[in-house]
């Protein structure tokens, strides 16, 4: 092939769903050969762009003798192996994203710069890792780069035995499980796991035991946690027992340190990856096992740009690379639970606690007509005391950040909203704030009301920080540590306050969500829940499922260790028949009774949906935009022989937010090919209609997890 006749077909890291073409640098070496997955320098408009190359061709739909040259080709290598690059290609296709979206989302952000790789390249052309090589590549590191709290963590050589050479003994349930897996491993084929394993079963010790026959076939294993806060706990147990390289991923690391993690991870060097959802693009040069712990969390969901399912991703990429996969909850997604009965995944249940631990005994408290102080029960307050003095340790869980949801003046009734979103400003009395949930709008707390000029200004409602100053006023001898957004914005500051709960330098924990999942503390012997009734009215049909996978995460926190656990859950529904079955017949029959309500409605996971949505400064612009792309579905398909449902278009739950007006088209089908097929061409269509410009803003988000 002659060097003028190769043209890249570039994918620059834009929404824009097409690849641009170009001829080959001017100055570039006839010698070397450009491949997929390399980044390439390229002119754009008036700018200079980084992309990727998607492919090299002879022939381009544009005349070739006025396509522009390349600026340069960064790489020698191509970035990705085959099997990642068939997987970034999947996801484009399935989630109807541009293709340079997705290549932004795997690579980090120091490549998507446009930074140097060479270290990464020259490693590569070796044709082998040897022990010289990894320590060539570790020597570039500084000592204070390679402790555990900058990502990378420094081993002499590569060993699959662990530190502690006697693991914690197994019952007969984590055993099976354990067997399952590694028979599947042996044979380096690909299956699908559920761990379904009640909280404190001991999921994370089938997880390294799997690990360690993963190492030992000289693989590597890679690891999704749901949130940044739980990398910690899961590190400190993988280095507890082994001596190997452990690379963490997340934003939180600094761009070149997650860089170099990425490095290590793609040359083989690390045999163990934790990272969040972005981290299941991570190259591995030899992959064995992927994990999938909390599979149900709805943050393995990304809800903006590129909205793919890190879980679903990495199943598929499990199927490419023929490995297995584990996906770990106590609370399975009724997604997942419905794979399992039909046979598409097998389930190893874990239904005991590991160890001598027993499950927490559960109390339904009747709020009503009962008097409260800040969201606190005489009762709860009589029991916090109860097992305080008795050593134990206290959570108290309101899934509710700041002082209070709503600023009230009593004299005209006028109430604190925000201007940009049809949302009311949340009190922050710490910091004397008005906030915005939704768009972080930020006011002064206002000492009288903007409408009246009255000083009678109330917050109502509770959030965690009033209640931690109505703590304050009982236990006023007991630390209390308050785990939300508002107090671990800070690097560090989560890590700080697990490890005051873990020394017992505190005795009373309040928390959000942020505590519901994954995290181990032993000395908690007392569960406080104090309002999660919202839920089970809400017209979200995920609501009930969320709302029994948060109860009971929540309710797993108490008596993880020998001493017993006791839950109360405040309510003003105690007779509330799906409360009940989850109470007292635990979450599996729970689940089971959503299954039926959803195959009878066909509702997910007995359908597929697509939700479009749109926004734009005018209701009108959204709204007509979106009855466009209905009319065009009514054209192109028969609803009836697709089984096909089309809801709206309709005004989003929060019509307005950040200043721009929201609306919705939801499809819903029992046919996912015909379904992907159908959204295929409304993407096209919807690119060549002129409301898709600057006036308006459009997404396609495949199997949606929030309508809001």
């Amino acid at each position: 092939m002659e060097k003028e006749q190769r043209i890249l077909r570039v994918a620059l890291f834009t929404p824009l769903r097409q690849l641009f073409d170009y001829t080959l640098p001017l100055n570039f070496d006839p010698t070397k050969s450009p491949a997929p997955g390399m980044r390439v320098s390229v002119p754009f408009g008036k700018s200079t762009r980084i992309g990727i190359i998607a492919s090299i061709t002879q022939h381009s739909d544009y005349d070739i003798n006025k396509l522009k040259p390349a600026h340069a080709i960064l790489d020698d290598q191509p970035l990705f192996p085959k099997t990642l690059l068939s997987l970034i290609d999947w996801a484009s296709q399935y989630y109807h994203s541009s293709l340079g979206e997705v290549f932004d989302c795997a690579l980090p952000v120091w490549l998507c710069k446009g930074k140097s790789s060479a270290l990464f390249e020259s490693a590569l052309s070796e044709s082998t890792l040897s022990e010289s090589t990894l320590s060539e590549s570790e020597s570039t590191l500084s000592e204070k780069e390679n402790n555990h709290h900058t990502q990378i963590i420094k081993a002499p050589k590569i060993k699959t035995t662990k530190k502690n050479s006697v693991a914690p003994s197994l019952n007969s349930e984590q055993q099976h499980a354990v067997n399952f897996i590694n028979a599947e491993l042996a044979k380096q084929k690909f299956k699908v796991f559920l761990l379904e394993g009640i909280t404190g079963s001991g999921k994370t010790e089938v997880y390294i035991q799997a690990i360690e026959q993963c190492l030992n076939h000289k693989r590597q294993a890679l690891i999704l946690v749901p949130e940044i806060g739980l990398t910690p706990q899961m590190l400190e147990r993988l280095q507890e027992r082994f001596s190997v390289p452990i690379a963490v991923l997340h934003s939180a690391v600094a761009e070149k340190k997650r860089f170099k993690a990425w490095q290590q991870a793609a040359l083989g060097l690390a045999p163990i990856i934790i990272g969040t959802r972005s981290a299941a693009f991570t190259p591995l040069k030899e992959p064995g096992l992927f994990i999938i712990d909390e599979e149900h969390d709805p943050s393995f969901k990304q809800q903006d740009n590129f909205r793919y399912s890190a879980r679903d991703l990495l199943i598929m990429r499990a199927s490419l690379e023929n490995c297995p996969i584990v996906l770990g909850s106590a609370t399975p997604s009724l997604e997942t639970q419905q794979n399992t009965k039909s046979g598409r995944y097998l389930r190893l249940p874990l239904p005991k606690r590991a160890g001598n631990a027993n499950p927490p005994s559960i109390q339904i408290l009747d709020i009503r007509h009962k008097k409260l102080d800040e969201g606190l029960s005489a009762q709860l307050i009589k029991q916090m005391h109860d097992h305080l003095n008795d050593k134990g340790q206290v959570l108290l869980f309101l899934n509710r950040r700041g002082f209070a949801p709503v600023l009230m003046c009593y004299g005209c009734g006028y109430i604190a909203n925000c201007n940009q979103c049809d949302a009311r400003l949340t009190v922050h009395n710490k910091t004397k704030k008005l906030r915005c949930h939704h768009c972080e709008y930020t006011t002064p707390l206002p000492s009288q009301c903007p409408s009246c000029q009255s000083k009678n200004l109330k917050p109502l409602g509770v959030g965690t920080e009033r209640l931690e100053a109505a703590l304050k006023h009982y236990f006023h001898d007991k630390e209390i540590i308050r785990i939300d957004r508002d107090t671990t914005r800070q690097k560090g500051k989560m890590q700080d306050a697990v490890a005051k709960i873990h020394n017992n330098e505190a005795n009373i924990l309040i928390g959000t969500q942020m505590i519901a999942k994954g995290h181990h503390f032993p000395n908690v012997t007392l569960v406080g829940i104090l309002d999660t009734d919202h839920a089970l009215f809400s017209t979200d049909f995920r609501s009930l499922e969320r709302f029994g996978q948060l109860i009971t995460q929540v309710a797993g926190r108490a008596g993880r260790a020998e001493r017993l656990g006791h839950v109360i859950i405040q309510t003003c529904h105690p007779e509330h028949p799906l409360m009940n079955t989850l109470i007292h017949n635990g979450y599996t029959s729970f689940s089971d009774s959503l299954l039926l309500e959803r195959r009878s409605t066909q509702l997910p996971p007995f359908s597929y949906q697509v939700l479009i949505r749109a926004d734009a400064k005018k209701n009108e612009t959204a709204f007509n935009f979106l009855q466009r792309l209905k009319t065009k579905t009514l054209e192109l398909v028969s609803t009836k022989e697709n089984n096909l449902t089309i809801l709206g278009p309709v005004t989003a739950p929060m019509e307005r937010k950040e200043g721009q007006y929201r609306a919705q088209l939801l499809m819903q089908s029992s046919k996912r090919i015909q379904l992907q097929t159908l959204m295929k061409q409304l993407v096209d269509y919807a690119e060549t209609l002129p409301a898709c410009s600057r006036a308006l803003r459009w997404s396609l988000d495949v199997d949606p997890i929030d309508m809001f």
